[in-house]
């Protein structure tokens, strides 16, 4: 990277304070502006008419208290940022927001914010993290930035945005919803959820993600199984699983999560199908229960699109996406921090004879 890696500094990285909010929400303002100088994770939460400025107007109800928040001060300034949210059911740790201005320290932006990495990783390491995630764009050295601080890329995301002009489908009737055989995902659909992912998610993706089957079971608003790199806004929407049953038994052939958006952010839709299913239904259907609960909510929340993120190996879906009115509006890198090493599944073996027992035998 082109800045210095010096660890002679005139900063510091410490815990945020509830007193910094009002510098934070300026910090974050100011970082998603394309002046130089400024550096960001470059996720399309940023800026208008996505704007992650709203993710501090309220702050009780935005940051959990097993989330961290980290700021470098220098000369009595906020220079930078870093939000981590930690997941309650797994060891894993979720980089969401990082970033840093430059001319309020002597340090680059990129030095300040290699800094806050290394104490979110310091911290998750000391508090039994398996895994840190992040997803960002391939800009402004932020791969190369977690790269260095040993992050592995194992993938890319599309980002899919419908417009508020687009109007959204109508809400389905649970007839029509049965005859396409969708329905309400539950806790007992976990086994054939984990077979789904596993028909459409390449093995070494798999093994890296780590899911297990009773991460399907989990559902509602802390439901993020699939991951996606739309994590800071998966915290404020209201989210619900539909499945797409088989005509083979026991099978599904796609998942849909919805969420309906509770603040000024768009509304997100999440679609997991296999290769040889049509998933235009599915879409349709999830799009139509995004207007039930917009309806639901009120005009007192605006309309701000939809985003939906496909994978780059999970085409055609991406393809039935853009039949419904979505198109691209970025492209974000996924990687991902093991702090545990790996070692073989247990498994028998043929047994062999010692040879002092041969000779004792003979």
């Amino acid at each position: 990277m082109s800045e210095a890696r010096s660890a002679r500094s005139g900063g510091k990285v410490r815990a945020a304070r509830l007193t910094d909010l009002p510098a934070l929400g300026e910090l974050s303002r100011l970082a998603q502006t394309t002046e130089s100088g400024m550096r960001t994770l470059g996720l399309p939460v940023n800026g208008p008419p996505i704007g992650m400025f709203s993710l501090f107007r309220l702050p009780l109800v935005a940051f959990r208290p097993h989330d961290l928040l980290y700021v470098y001060e220098a000369d009595r300034h906020v220079a930078g940022l870093v939000r981590a949210e930690r997941e309650n059911w797994r060891d894993d740790w979720t980089i969401v927001e990082l970033d840093a201005i430059g001319p309020a320290s002597r340090q680059g932006p990129g030095e300040i914010r290699y800094r806050l990495v290394q104490q979110i990783l310091r911290e998750g390491q000391r508090r039994g993290a398996t895994r840190f995630h992040v997803a960002c764009a391939d800009a402004d050295d932020n791969v190369e930035l977690f790269m260095q601080a040993g992050f592995a890329r194992y993938g890319e995301e599309r980002v899919l945005y419908r417009p508020p002009d687009d109007p959204l489908p109508l809400p389905w009737s649970a007839e029509v919803a049965s005859q396409a055989r969708i329905r309400e995902a539950r806790p007992i659909d976990a086994t054939a959820l984990h077979q789904l992912y596993a028909s459409v998610t390449p093995v070494p993706v798999q093994r890296l993600e780590g899911f297990r089957i009773p991460d399907w079971e989990r559902q509602g608003g802390n439901w993020r199984v699939p991951r996606s790199s739309m994590a800071p806004i998966l915290r404020f929407a209201d989210i619900e699983g539909y499945v797409q049953e088989s005509t083979a038994p026991g099978r599904l052939d796609g998942l849909v999560q919805v969420g309906v958006a509770q603040e000024d952010q768009p509304h997100y839709l999440r679609v997991l199908a296999r290769t040889e299913a049509d998933a235009s239904d599915l879409i349709s259907f999830g799009l139509g229960a995004i207007a039930a609960g917009a309806a639901r909510a009120g005009a007192r929340r605006p309309n701000h699109g939809v985003i939906a993120p496909v994978r780059t190996y999970e085409s055609p879906l991406d393809r039935r996406l853009e039949e419904a009115g979505f198109g691209e509006i970025a492209m974000v890198t996924l990687l991902l921090k093991e702090t545990l090493a790996r070692v073989a599944d247990p498994a028998l073996v043929p047994a062999v004879a010692r040879p002092w027992e041969v000779t004792r035998g003979s």
